[in-house]
């Protein structure tokens, strides 16, 4: 792995580019969330596939898939940050999570599962926190119930699981995310057993946009707000997203407030993730830099 582009803000998140011999891309960032100091909260975020076959129609990532990327590529880009901070591999971070949430679906990749049984053996981190974010494909049952293994044995209360929603607009969210997924029901079910008493809660992930709905009356049936916190982030402004014409609710508009209210109302816990504008410049959303570093360099993708 040879890292061929970086682009940074030192206070914020650095993104790089690494280019394997066969030509494949990869992604990867190391991020910090001011005015949190480094040494209380570090946050890596790596690629699990090179590019995405699922091409949600928000994100970069799906620009071309060419595969899975193996343990030892999942491991050289968690090494290559390590390295430039902590080369001895003990990591004094009090939260130091590694989102497994860049380009790629990761429940697609069994190396993921296999970086999560390796991790302790190869850092002293304390504080490492493990975030998967998936939007749950049918057909990857066997990933999930080693996942919640691992977890079980391994982490306990020290992981971040997160099911990307994004509307309770069933046909809308089968036009965001174009191929076959969990339900609500099948996501409920597994949660049950996957959440433990003393766990952090269950994330499910809304990018809102334009016209999305968001009703606490369909999540209710489903998820426990004793269980379960929503999230509530900004539609990013990438090349995807663009080209299909999906803008971002407005944080300040009527119809955000009023889902919001309609949440609490219902008991949920809301995290508001509304990042830094400067992430948008850098180009530090999923798939982003990528895509815009080729157009900039059409012979490379060539």
């Amino acid at each position: 792995m040879k890292v061929i582009a970086k682009t940074e803000n030192s206070d914020i998140a650095t993104v790089y580019i690494a280019k394997y011999p066969d030509g494949k891309l990869i992604e990867f960032v190391e991020s910090t969330q001011p005015p949190i100091p480094l040494e209380k909260k570090w946050v890596l975020i790596v690629s699990t596939l090179f590019g995405c076959p699922v091409a949600c129609k928000f994100c970069d990532s799906g620009w071309k898939y060419e595969g899975k990327i193996s343990k030892e590529q999942l491991f050289e880009q968690i090494d290559y940050m390590i390295a430039r901070r902590y080369p001895d591999r003990n990591i004094p971070v009090d939260k130091f999570k590694i989102q497994f949430a860049r380009m790629g679906e990761p429940s697609l990749n069994d190396a993921v599962l296999d970086v999560l049984e390796e991790f302790h053996q190869r850092y002293n981190a304390p504080g490492f926190l493990p975030s998967i974010s998936t939007i749950a494909p049918i057909g990857r049952d066997m990933f999930f119930e080693r996942l919640k293994d691992i977890k079980k044995r391994i982490y306990k209360d020290k992981f971040q699981m997160q099911f990307s929603i994004h509307t309770t607009d069933l046909t809308l969210r089968d036009e965001l995310i174009p191929i076959k997924k969990w339900g609500f029901d099948k996501i409920a079910r597994y949660s049950e057993d996957f959440y433990q008493d003393g766990d952090r809660k269950i994330t499910l992930n809304f990018a809102l946009g334009e016209g999305y709905k968001l009703e606490a009356s369909k999540l209710i049936r489903y998820f426990d707000p004793k269980k379960f916190v929503i999230k509530l982030t900004p539609i990013n402004p990438t090349g995807k997203a663009q080209q299909n014409n999906l803008n971002s609710v407005r944080f300040s508009d009527v119809q955000f407030f009023e889902i919001v209210k309609d949440l609490k109302l219902n008991d949920y816990e809301v995290i508001l993730s509304i990042g830094e504008l400067e992430e948008n410049k850098i180009g530090s959303n999923c798939g982003q830099y990528i895509s815009n570093y080729l157009k900039e360099c059409p012979k490379l993708e060539d």
